[in-house]
């Protein structure tokens, strides 16, 4: 005797909410072809991905780019201690290595790696959105990935943070498929990517320790079928991680106890969350709204244990409680910086297609509001990072072999060194530097605190023979808020009191003053320098 069923009703009529409008394909979509309509649509999105993100792509470095390329640029024996002492997780320097010996070190050549990972994103998240949600939910992933405001910013810049994006996407279909799903083959995805994640950069622990707390909410959330060895199979793959990143562990500890961090100019005492992360206030929204209708349905008794809603409580708990340690970190070091936050993009977006998939036309109208929110790439791409270029162009030609470039803000000199003529002698308010091309952050906060501003530039002064010059490089410390941090303060003063001493020279008749560059102060989103070079007269 069989038992009849009573269908369930939607949730929306139980609570009285009128059932959402569905949007259908037109029926010739629906006859494509899926290579075609997948190809078509990947294809179509990647070439308004390098119209977006190509805007700047010859643009100068900054800074930060600069340590990266002078690491990079070192032999691969040297640059696990390079990365060491400069910061950072060595993944990301191997392969910028490997491009440019293949490709070259312009600015151009450094940030279209940058751009190929942010490519490649697109084309991954059509697959694991389809794989994941099916097909709606692979295309607004691909969308999303395709307009997302953070990756139209850094896929100009020669910095991991585009590599950390593809890994993390590929990361978050491992854990799907493998711990939601069951799809065991991928276990082996999600303990790679994990593994390449924390290699690319430290904050990956952010992703680890949400991710680990989502486990548990699967665990807990799932069937029988999904427990069926469920911790086993996590164990193994979290102790694979762990043991393939012990040889790195020790640098991490020493980083974390003795590197300065570089990210100074950051508020991060009371800041919010990062919006910057999906294109600021209004796209959050939007996607908030997506994912409260999505997730509507996951409440009816008969689905919250699906791996559909499995899934979108996994994504949250990894995305809120990742970032809830990075708002706890944030009272010991700087880690509520949103650049940070790249190892969140991936399950982010993911989250927001998946949701917008199923919440019907309001999905639709989410999907289409982002576009308009983050097509305009100088909405978050920098049109100018530094004035180095400009400084260098200027004086530059005005320097010779055996000259000295003194550089009163010490992570300034990479970038120098970057666009300034060889054979210059080099020195920062550190003292004298060996290698130019990198920054030595360990204990720099206590070794420029150590240092005498009119002992160290005083010997560069007196190293100078009567006709060799100085090319004094300093920052432009506008904006007092953004110079009250620690070690930004320092440099501060450092460079007013190197000044007072070069002045003092001149006025001696020491020195004199030869050239000032830039001409003219053109706004620069990091940070921006002046240069002044001056004359050995005796």
């Amino acid at each position: 005797m069989s038992t009849a069923t009573r269908p369930h009703r939607p949730l929306s009529q139980l609570i009285g909410i009128p059932p959402i409008r569905e949007v259908h394909a037109p029926r010739w979509f629906n006859r494509l072809p899926t290579w075609l309509l997948t190809g078509g649509i990947v294809f179509v999105l990647m070439v308004v991905s390098v119209v977006l993100r190509t805007r700047q792509i010859s643009g100068e470095l900054w800074f930060n780019e600069a340590i990266a390329v002078g690491v990079a640029q070192h032999s691969l024996g040297d640059l696990p201690g390079l990365v060491r002492n400069s910061g950072g997780s060595p993944l990301y320097y191997v392969l910028l290595h490997f491009w440019i010996d293949a490709v070259g070190s312009s600015s151009t050549d450094v940030h279209w790696l940058s751009g190929l990972f942010a490519l490649l994103t697109i084309p991954a998240a059509m697959w694991v959105g389809w794989s994941v949600g099916g097909r709606r939910a692979g295309i607004f992933a691909a969308i999303l990935f395709a307009f997302s405001s953070y990756m139209t910013q850094f896929s100009e810049e020669a910095q991991p943070y585009e590599l950390l994006v593809l890994l993390s996407l590929l990361t978050t279909a491992g854990f799907v498929h493998g711990f939601v799903y069951r799809r065991r083959r991928y276990l082996m995805l999600f303990a790679v990517g994990l593994e390449a994640m924390l290699y690319t950069q430290a904050t990956a622990g952010l992703y680890a320790f949400g991710a680990v707390c989502a486990l548990g909410i699967v665990y807990w959330l799932g069937s029988e079928q999904v427990r069926a060895g469920f911790l086993r199979d996590a164990a193994i793959c979290l102790a694979a991680v762990a043991l393939f990143y012990l040889p790195w562990l020790p640098t991490t500890i020493h980083q974390i106890g003795h590197a300065t961090s570089p990210w100074h100019y950051a508020p991060i005492v009371g800041a919010d969350l990062p919006s910057q992360i999906t294109g600021g206030d209004r796209v959050d929204v939007t996607l908030l709204v997506a994912l409260l209708v999505g997730c509507v349905p996951m409440l009816v008794a008969a689905r919250r244990r699906s791996a559909e809603a499995l899934t979108i409580w996994a994504l949250i708990a990894l995305i809120v409680l990742g970032i809830v340690l990075a708002r706890v970190g944030s009272a010991a070091g700087p880690a509520w910086v949103y650049r940070y936050f790249g190892v969140m993009v991936a399950p982010i977006l993911l989250l927001g297609a998946l949701a917008s998939a199923r919440a019907r036309v309001v999905g639709v109208i989410a999907i289409a509001l982002t576009i308009a929110f983050c097509a305009n790439p100088s909405s978050f791409a920098p049109g100018h990072k530094s004035d180095m270029q400009e400084v260098a162009g200027q004086l530059g030609p005005l320097l010779h072999r055996g000259d000295a470039v003194a550089v009163a803000q010490p992570e300034q000199a990479p970038l120098a060194y970057y666009y300034l003529p060889s054979g210059l002698r080099w020195s920062t308010t550190l003292g004298p530097v060996s290698k130019p091309s990198v920054m030595n952050w360990t204990d720099a906060y206590s070794r420029l605190q150590d240092a005498s501003p009119s002992a160290t530039i005083g010997a560069v002064v007196a190293s100078l023979k009567p006709g060799q010059q100085l090319l004094f490089v300093r920052p432009l410390t506008e904006g007092v808020l953004n110079w009250k941090a620690p070690w930004a303060d320092l440099v501060r003063r450092r460079a007013a009191q190197w000044g007072q001493v070069l002045t003092r020279d001149v006025a001696a008749g020491t020195l004199t003053q030869v050239a000032a560059a830039p001409a003219y102060y053109p706004s620069a989103c990091c940070v921006a320098s002046s240069a002044v070079l001056y004359r050995k007269a005796r």
